[in-house]
């Protein structure tokens, strides 16, 4: 690579952030002032409220620790942050999660009202295919593995993955499940397009059958870890630093680790998914440095 990425774990994901909606940015210019332009606003307003980028992010390192240069693959890889935004706008609706805030800042349907936002994020959802089906990326990465990139991305983010596992959140509120079944149910809502973005750098980066393996159970432990995470931050993080609301999963009576298992025994398991996490990716060495770093922060984040 011409510019070597930080080894920071903070520094390395501002330098991939700042990549990733460098390029973000670019996708609305041309969209202001037309007669989409209220559409368009709303789009770009969540697309570019914040965030980590973390699937994005998890993808260009897959690449790194396949010898290849991330940079060059981010207009492939910025559908995975459409997906996710599409999908935050939607949860935040008055008919799922209800939520006023995200990232700090009024949620979508607040300021544009639910229309605009169920349309926002389904334009989102849709953009996503549009740039991976772009001829203009055929000299960028064959269009064969684009394909499997196409069908990698919507089995992560549809009813097999994402869109599935939020439909059994939704349908188990209420009700105790145990281990497995909560296991299985954030494995596809969380997990699966973390997991896809692991396995879309491997297609990008050209992986052996066997990198691909360590780079999929990777994705598979860290989707876990990353729920886990997420449901210690709901029970003891500050919404100050959150950005949302604090508590919500208790009050709406949503089965998470905490809830099942106790605060303690849910750290114990985020720690032994790192450890999976690390086990998968020791077969590449130094390549994979910040592969590990990101799989630490995830369960080490506050916020």
């Amino acid at each position: 690579m011409t510019d070597l990425p930080p080894v920071a774990v903070e520094a390395y994901l501002n330098w991939c952030k700042n990549a990733v909606e460098h390029f973000l940015e670019s996708l609305f210019e041309k969209e202001q002032g037309t007669a989409y332009g209220t559409l368009a606003e709303s789009m770009r307003y969540s697309l570019l409220a914040g965030g980590k980028r973390i699937r994005p992010v998890l993808a260009m390192a897959a690449l790194e620790s396949l010898g290849a240069d991330p940079l060059v693959y981010i207009p492939l890889l910025a559908p995975l942050e459409l997906i996710h935004t599409y999908s935050l706008i939607h949860d935040d609706l008055p008919a799922m999660d209800d939520d006023s805030l995200r990232r700090g800042k009024p949620t979508n349907h607040v300021i544009y009202g639910d229309a605009t936002a169920i349309l926002a994020g389904d334009a989102l959802l849709t953009y996503a295919f549009t740039l991976l089906s772009d001829p203009d990326y055929d000299k960028l990465v064959s269009f064969e593995t684009r394909v499997k990139v196409i069908r990698e991305l919507s089995i992560g983010a549809g009813i097999n993955g994402m869109v599935g596992g939020q439909q059994m959140d939704i349908a188990s509120e209420g009700k105790a499940l145990d281990l497995p079944s909560l296991e299985f149910l954030h494995r596809h809502k969380t997990g699966a397009l973390i997991r896809s973005s692991l396995r879309i750098g491997a297609f990008l980066g050209k992986a052996s059958s066997q990198e691909f393996d360590r780079l999929d159970r990777y994705g598979q432990a860290v989707g876990i870890a990353f729920q886990i995470a997420d449901d210690l931050l709901d029970v003891e993080g500050d919404a100050a630093l959150l950005g949302k609301a604090a508590q919500k999963d208790q009050d709406r009576h949503k089965n998470t680790y905490p809830g099942l298992m106790g605060v303690e025994k849910a750290r114990e398991m985020a720690r032994m998914k790192l450890d999976e996490a690390l086990e998968a990716i020791a077969f590449f060495g130094d390549r994979a440095g910040h592969l590990r770093a990101l799989a630490s922060y995830i369960i080490e984040r506050r916020n």
